[in-house]
This record gives C-alpha cells, sequence and structure tokens, in this order.
C-alpha cells in the first residue's frame, strides 16, 4: 500500500509491504530495512537500517505527533484514494492513469462501465479485504478506457482494476 506522507514541510511517499511477519519499507524509491513493535499503546520500538529508537506517537488534529530522540515532528497520512482530490497533493493526474488495487481481495462491485466520464475522487470499484469493504476511487477526472475485472473477481495487490484516460 501506498501513502503520501507530510513530515513537518517534508512530502515523501512510503510504501508498506507485507513480507512474512515484517514489512518491505520503500521510502521515496528508496528501499529501507524496518522492524517495528508496539511496545506500550502509542510507543513503538522501532529497528530502522540498523539503528534502533524508540518513538511515541500521539493523535493530533488531522495527522499525527511523532516524537523520538528530542525531535517532535508533525505527520499527516494522507488517503492514496484521495490524493487526486487534493489540490497540490496528487500524484500523476495527467494522462492515462492505471488503478490498481491497494490490496488484495474480492471485486464486490463495479460501479463504472467502459466509456463512462469520471470525476476525480468518484468510487469505480469496490474490493472487500478482510471483511471491509473498500471503495477505490478514480484518481483523475476522465473516461474509463477499460474495465479490467468483474464483480467476483479475485484480486493481488497491485492487479489493474481499470483505467482512467
Amino acid at each position: 500500500m501506498k501513502f503520501q506522507v507530510s513530515v513537518g514541510s517534508e512530502l515523501q511517499v512510503v510504501e508498506l509491504r507485507r513480507q512474512g511477519t515484517g514489512w518491505n519499507c520503500v521510502v521515496d524509491g528508496k528501499a529501507r530495512a524496518v522492524d517495528v513493535a508496539e511496545v506500550a499503546p502509542g510507543r513503538f520500538s522501532l529497528l530502522l537500517d540498523g539503528r534502533s529508537f524508540t518513538v511515541s506517537v500521539e493523535r493530533s488534529g488531522k495527522g499525527y505527533r511523532v516524537y523520538s530522540r528530542g525531535a517532535d515532528l508533525l505527520t499527516v497520512v494522507e488517503n492514496p484514494r484521495r490524493w487526486s482530490g487534493r489540490g497540490g497533493g496528487g500524484l500523476g493526474l495527467s494522462g492515462r492513469q492505471e488503478i490498481g488495487a491497494p490490496m488484495a481481495g474480492k471485486v464486490v462491485r463495479v460501479l463504472v462501465q467502459e466509456g463512462e466520464e469520471v470525476q476525480a475522487g468518484q468510487g469505480v470499484v469496490v474490493v472487500e479485504a478482510m471483511k471491509m469493504q473498500n471503495e477505490i476511487a478514480a484518481p483523475k477526472q476522465g473516461v474509463v478506457e477499460r474495465v479490467s475485472v468483474r464483480e467476483g473477481d479475485t484480486v493481488e495487490h497491485g492487479t489493474v482494476l481499470l483505467v482512467v484516460a
């Protein structure tokens, strides 16, 4: 799953993938070795690239306050399905956009058809994962060029669901 994360005034793209019992993490295209354990509510032991950190996290407005080694950082994690609807937070909003499954699951509804016009942020496909239904939104305004899945299909993370041009 990809996230757009603001740390202070710096914007980063973070991709997390489950790997065995741990995580594979890529930050702005750079792979990072990460191991995390929650040792108390809101308190984490973090092993990052072989260095150990204790990190405290608390909710703060629309984001989180992260405390570690004397640093006090305000972070905001953007919902990847909303990147397109946020005037400066979109990624790759021009041209032909493939919409991939953000997680493995089952397609329960296809909300659009090929040739249909869609608006940025409009729901296009509903994928069920772990008994939760997740509506996937169009990343931009455009026309549905191709629908690659049908209701009932099982999809893996990253499977192309449809294309908006």
